[in-house]
């Protein structure tokens, strides 16, 4: 159900045990960690924030990113103090114009949104690293995994010696709090190719908002839990520098 700010799964998870682990884990080739002293401001304007709109929910944020039990991991809670509350989860008049169910990633002000019926959208704040900025245009979530195993790239491990032990030969990065694919990611595909583009989650609350060194399109792990369990495979996504068409 889409039309409350919290899913049904999230809520009961929240009190509820979990199972283990997925076996079913899949490795990602293009998105990286990050250093946690190792990020910078964004640059460009400060994004567009349309007027939020009246939900039952809205603005619950203890409850929103508070501790977490998720497939047998334990989340901590989100300091949600220290962040801008504009990149909390919230619903919004929808300034993409796109169909209901389709998610937009605006990479200028650092916004993932889900069209909803009725001109609104979720919007989550999101972190962007290079390979964030890479890749735009139209394509589907192909794919959708629970605490994904991480698989740096070649050329990663080619600067980053350190990272062999987590190489494809030997398995990749098994799932866990500090995964840099965090508790989800989707998995982004073009005309039935592979983009290597990912929205997933990721354990640095502090990089929301901001552009870091390395990455795809990263989410606090209880935003990408609530965006995972909202959308199907092949819902539509757009990535684009452009939304809105206004700063306030």
């Amino acid at each position: 159900m889409t039309d409350s700010i919290f899913s049904p799964r999230l809520s009961r998870r929240k009190f509820l045990g979990a199972a283990a682990v997925s076996a079913a884990s899949f490795a990602v080739s293009a998105c990286s960690t990050v250093s946690r002293s190792n990020y910078v401001e964004g640059g460009g304007p400060v994004g567009y924030a349309p007027q939020a709109s009246v939900d039952p929910a809205f603005g619950d944020y203890a409850m929103m990113y508070g501790p977490l039990e998720d497939e047998g991991f334990q989340l901590p809670a989100i300091p949600i103090k220290k962040m801008n509350k504009r990149f909390l989860r919230q619903v919004v008049q929808d300034p993409t114009g796109e169909r209901p169910g389709t998610i937009v990633v605006d990479t200028t002000n650092h916004f993932l949104y889900l069209v909803r019926e009725g001109g609104e959208a979720m919007r989550y704040g999101v972190g962007l690293g290079r390979a964030g900025f890479e890749w735009s245009g139209r394509a589907v979530i192909q794919w959708k995994r629970k605490w994904p195993t991480w698989t740096p790239p070649d050329e990663m491990i080619g600067r980053q010696p350190e990272l062999q032990k987590y190489s494809a030969a030997n398995g990749g990065m098994q799932p866990g709090l500090m995964n840099p694919l965090g508790a989800r990611a989707l998995y982004i595909f073009k005309d039935g190719q592979d983009t290597l583009y990912r929205l997933h989650g990721s354990p640095e609350w502090f990089s929301i908002g901001k552009s870091v060194s390395s990455g795809c399109v990263r989410l606090m792990n209880q935003d990408i839990i609530d965006l995972y369990d909202r959308v199907p495979n092949k819902t539509p996504i757009v990535v684009t520098g452009s939304v809105g068409g206004g700063v306030v």
